[in-house]
């Protein structure tokens, strides 16, 4: 058996996974990401991308291949086992924020802080300062019925970046903001990520979003492709045509 490279903190070779429609996820996927490294996975909506960082966050247990963190074999992991690494080393970002409701913001970015131990004090100074980088800081002691869905984004942001993970993915991170707010929100987020050399694997289907990233790498129908080419046409004409080359 190949070893992961030693300056992977995230490799994965040849992953597949299947839903239970019998519809591919992944198909075959390998990859290695750097300490540090903001890794796009780039692709149209369906090509696999968030089924690719479910496997490799250990949310799903892929179907065949391997998927490693440092020296620790995430795919021979049981349930616990891939729970306690998501609490402890890995942060998570929906599309759509998910918050405790009966948590304010400020208890709700703290939460992942104190599931690890931290004191109720010290989580709650990291949240503040997380609220405040991401703008929504006045909205602290406000419960998330009380927020805008781009506000309740900025506030699952802020409660993923607070633990300072070892490695961050994000799904979609910006997808409810409106786009005057996406370049400030994802500044923020490469920013914070970069300062506090947390790994970052981003699933977007933005060029634009992808351009933040130090690499890309590119889905379609769950498999591995060097170029997707999707032409700019209006979601009232239909699907737009791509053209690929393997």
């Amino acid at each position: 058996m190949e070893a992961p490279p030693d300056n992977d903190v995230l490799w994965a070779r040849s992953l597949h996974f299947r839903h239970q429609d019998g519809s591919p996820g992944v198909a075959g996927v390998s990859l290695g990401v750097r300490e540090g490294e903001i890794l796009a996975v780039s692709g149209p909506r369906g090509s696999g991308k968030t089924t690719l960082l479910s496997c490799l966050a250990g949310l799903v247990p892929a179907q065949g291949g391997e998927v490693w963190f440092n020296s620790q074999a995430v795919h021979r992991m049981g349930p616990f086992a891939r729970e306690r690494l998501r609490r402890d080393r890995f942060g998570w970002i929906d599309p759509a924020p998910t918050l405790v409701p009966e948590l304010n913001v400020w208890e709700n970015t703290a939460l992942p802080l104190m599931l690890r131990g931290t004191g109720r004090r010290r989580a709650k100074v990291a949240a503040l300062e997380w609220l405040e980088r991401l703008d929504v800081g006045d909205k602290a002691r406000r419960h998330p019925a009380e927020l805008l869905q781009a506000e309740r984004q900025r506030v699952a942001i802020a409660r993923a970046l607070a633990p300072a993970p070892t490695v961050l993915f994000a799904d979609e991170p910006t997808a409810p903001l409106h786009r005057a707010d996406r370049a400030h929100v994802l500044r923020t987020l490469t920013t914070a990520a970069r300062s506090h050399g947390i790994t970052v694997v981003l699933a977007t289907h933005d060029a634009e979003t992808a351009a933040l990233a130090d690499r890309k790498v590119t889905l379609l129908d769950g498999r591995r492709v060097k170029t997707v080419h999707l032409p700019p046409v209006p979601e009232a004409e239909g699907r737009a045509e791509c053209s690929l080359s393997v």
